[in-house]
């Protein structure tokens, strides 16, 4: 009874100190991106993606071709759902946590790009705050969000099968639920950069 108490409580404390350790490295995480490429790497390791607002991700298609993570969420209803579960048009997948500075400034970006590519496209952002519903709801409440639903995951599940280490990271599937690319860190998802990226995908629906 003790260890079955004690296991997922160290567990929890565990994960507690990454997201803290992931706070900083949320605002430091662009700049060291751009230093990253800024050494010549963009060949082997990524493309460095600048734009206002002091956003800087990194594009990685080291994962091209490989299937959805496969774990469960909270879904704004209160069911549980699974990326597999929007198979059928591409999908953008975003982690991020209310504490996340980078993806704060993000999510009305996203939000007009769920709007404006509905059609083609659905933008699925999925928070990673361990309080769950109680933390996000009243920050959607607040936000005014036209696309854009609380999906939460409190046991950090998206973040872990993705293995990034840093949020935000947004994450393009195809129609069958393959990887396209990933951006790791904050981008101008308004602009061109974004667009192109996206395009290559959408077209092919």
């Amino acid at each position: 009874m003790i260890l079955e108490f004690f296991v997922p409580f160290v567990m929890r404390t565990v994960l507690f100190m990454a997201l803290v350790f992931n706070l900083a490295a949320c605002d430091r995480g662009s700049d060291e991106a751009g230093q990253e490429f800024a050494g010549g790497k963009a060949e082997e390791e990524g493309e460095a993606i600048e734009s206002g607002q002091s956003l800087v991700g990194k594009l990685d298609i080291s994962q091209r071709g490989t299937a959805m993570v496969g774990t469960s969420f909270q879904a704004p209803d209160g069911g549980t759902v699974e990326l597999s579960d929007f198979i059928g048009k591409p999908l953008l997948v975003n982690i991020w946590a209310t504490w996340c500075a980078p993806c704060i400034v993000e999510m009305p970006m996203l939000d007009k790009l769920a709007a404006r590519e509905k059609d083609r496209l659905k933008v699925l952002l999925v928070s990673q705050d361990i309080q769950g519903a109680e933390k996000v709801v009243p920050f959607f409440a607040r936000s005014d969000f036209e696309e854009l639903e609380p999906y939460v995951d409190p046991e950090n599940g998206l973040s872990f099968g993705f293995g990034s280490g840093m949020m935000p990271t947004t994450v393009l599937y195809d129609a069958q639920g393959k990887e396209v690319w990933r951006v790791i860190g904050a981008m101008d998802w308004d602009g061109a950069k974004a667009a192109a990226l996206l395009e290559e995908t959408l077209a092919e629906d």
